[in-house]
């Protein structure tokens, strides 16, 4: 039914737990490797590395919005904003994507 979803790698979705100082403040993220791979590459599409690129995106945030709710859901779903940007950038790929779900389950 869900063959793409089932068949990922384990590893893509075990969580990984990253220290890291923001704002003069010591902190931990946890996330999926998914995510943190992710991350890693916007960061050095930005020539950062992740700890300047996360420092400088919570400061930014804190700037537009005066404050930061929930930074690691705010991380993921950057992550998944890059990665739908990134997809529609290679329409080659939307070609040889099987649908996902059969309309029919």
């Amino acid at each position: 039914m869900c063959h793409l979803f089932a068949h990922q790698p384990q590893g893509d979705y075990e969580s990984q737990t990253r220290s890291l100082r923001i704002g003069g403040h010591c902190t931990s993220i946890r996330l999926e490797m998914a995510f943190w791979d992710t991350l890693e590459e916007i960061a050095a599409r930005e020539n950062m590395s992740v700890g300047k690129f996360l420092t400088t995106l919570y400061n930014e945030v804190l700037d537009h919005h005066g404050e930061v709710n929930n930074f690691a859901s705010l991380l993921r779903c950057s992550c998944l904003i890059y990665r739908s940007k990134s997809m529609a950038t290679v329409p080659e790929f939307k070609a040889t994507v099987a649908p996902i779900l059969d309309a029919a389950e």
